[in-house]
């Protein structure tokens, strides 16, 4: 998925984030500081719908303007050969070799934190 707020801002003619930020509080969307830059400057980690409403309306935009799939960079399923399924606590083949890899059994808790 490839994040296009900036874009979109710009061609609205948005070029801060404290306006686009002013912008949705007008529209009752209140955004903390952090999360606006959060948002402005990378990939959303958690964007809820109405937020995401929010924005096409102050941009005029669709949410295809926003958020673009990339199905090429999206993780690759494997082949039938390369699924194999263990019990828990079983070792596990890893795709392409012959080694098995099993889980070293622990022998303590470990401590909490200082």
């Amino acid at each position: 998925m490839k994040w296009n707020l900036r874009l979109a801002a710009a061609n609205r003619g948005i070029w801060k984030a404290s306006e686009l930020r002013r912008m949705l509080a007008e529209r009752g969307v209140e955004m903390s500081t952090g999360k606006m830059s959060g948002l402005w400057s990378g990939q959303p980690n958690v964007l809820r719908p109405e937020e995401l409403d929010a924005f096409c309306a102050v941009l005029g935009c669709e949410i295809g303007d926003l958020i673009t799939a990339e199905p090429e960079r999206g993780p690759k399923s494997q082949s039938s050969t390369e699924k194999r399924s263990t019990a828990v606590g079983q070792g596990t083949i890893v795709p392409g070799s012959t080694r098995e890899v099993t889980p070293k059994a622990r022998s303590s808790r470990s401590l909490p934190p200082r």
